[in-house]
């Protein structure tokens, strides 16, 4: 059997480690920052953060693009270094308005790395260990979720510096796109006649009903992640368990990597997406259904497991229906597909629970998920084997 940890893969996923960790080393501290620094109120706080989102979601189905059509290694360093270069950004803005347009402007490099990065991770990989693969990658993500928001509140704790923290951020992503300078990719085939543009190049039509499967249940963790916090305030009177619930959700993902491999390395891609969904259903429904601590703790290592399985599986049915030479796109579709729902879950999460409450938004997301979890069942799993392109998935 081929390696799986060969150098250059083990190189993809530590400077994949580096970029998440930079990002997440930052996020739970910037509206300390604005607040403390600009004087910022609540409402201008969340429209400055929302930028990076926006501006990543605009440039992602772009990014597949240049990715398929140019030299990846090229698309990669530079998307690498103007990502890092804008971490220097802060520390330079002196004003509210200058921080935002830095912030805003962030999530463009942001957009086009991890679409790059983990298109190069597929790259390097072996054709007989991929599935397994694109599984294992995610937990760099995912132990940089889990490690960098408890490093940066640690050291901003102690130090009371926020420079010092874009300073760790700006060294940790300058050492990622080092790691990151010495892979060596394979040739690929570039995509042909780049004038003459269509909508494939953006979005991977021949995916499109995987990609609206996943727009649910992105739309669930899009309410989740940004009304958490006040709902076990005010409906559960939990104050200050958010990061406990968010690393016990990392937990969930990192051991569901672990387990769910043997079943990717297999390639039952359908029975791992399966699996996780009908297990973050369950996690949803009990952290509606039983609001108390056993409840509220349970639910998010239930939908932490039940993500991770879900999500590399998706993503591996997703790059098995396009062409080699759609890799790139491949991947900006199903990143693009999550982002979309996680935008929409906060639009129509936040109108529900101003009209009805916030038990009203989560049992929101019960029905979305579970009405996500009948379309896979009855259309995007045959949709899905009937267009896949790799014999060693189903």
């Amino acid at each position: 059997m081929e390696r799986l940890w060969n150098r250059n893969y083990c190189k993809v996923m530590v400077a994949n480690f580096s970029l998440f960790f930079a990002f997440y080393v930052l996020t739970p501290l910037l509206p300390l920052y604005l607040s403390e620094h600009f004087g910022a109120t609540k409402d201008v706080i969340g429209l400055v953060l929302s930028g990076y989102t926006v501006t990543a979601l605009v440039m992602r189905p772009f990014s597949g693009y240049l990715v398929d059509s140019f030299p990846r290694k090229t698309v990669l360093m530079v998307s690498f270094a103007a990502f890092a270069i804008f971490f220097a950004g802060y520390l330079a803005a002196s004003t509210l308005l200058m921080f935002t347009i830095v912030r805003t402007l962030h999530g463009g490099p942001f957009g086009a790395l991890t679409v790059a990065n983990s298109t190069v991770a597929i790259d390097v990989l072996p054709s007989s260990r991929r599935t397994e693969g694109i599984g294992y990658y995610g937990l760099s993500n995912n132990l940089a979720m889990a490690i960098a928001p408890t490093v940066g509140i640690f050291v901003y704790r102690y130090t009371h510096s926020f420079e010092l923290l874009f300073w760790i951020a700006l060294t940790v992503a300058v050492a990622g796109l080092t790691v990151d300078s010495t892979i060596t990719i394979p040739a690929k085939e570039l995509v042909q006649d780049k004038t003459k543009l269509s909508l494939d190049r953006f979005f991977l039509v021949r995916g499109w009903l995987l990609g609206l499967n996943m727009v649910a249940f992105g739309f669930c963790f899009g309410v989740l992640s940004n009304y958490l916090a006040i709902y076990g305030k005010e409906v559960m009177g939990i104050t200050g368990g958010t990061g406990t619930y968010f690393m016990l959700c990392s937990v969930g993902l990192i051991l569901s990597r672990l387990q769910g491999g043997r079943a990717l390395r297999q390639g039952r891609v359908t029975h791992n997406a399966a699996c996780g969904m009908v297990i973050s259903l369950v996690g949803y429904t009990l952290f509606i259904l039983v609001p108390n601590m056993v409840g509220y703790y349970t639910s998010a290592l239930l939908i932490g497991l039940g993500n991770g399985h879900m999500w590399p599986a998706f993503q591996n049915m997703t790059i098995s229906v396009a062409p080699n030479n759609q890799r790139g796109t491949a991947n900006s579709t199903i990143l693009v597909s999550w982002d979309v729902g996680m935008g929409l879950g906060i639009l129509v999460g936040g109108i529900v629970a101003e009209l009805l409450g916030y038990s009203a938004a989560f049992w929101t997301v019960a029905a979305v998920n579970a009405a996500g979890v009948l379309l896979f069942f009855m259309a995007t799993r045959r949709f899905f084997l009937e267009r896949n392109l790799n014999e060693g998935v189903r």
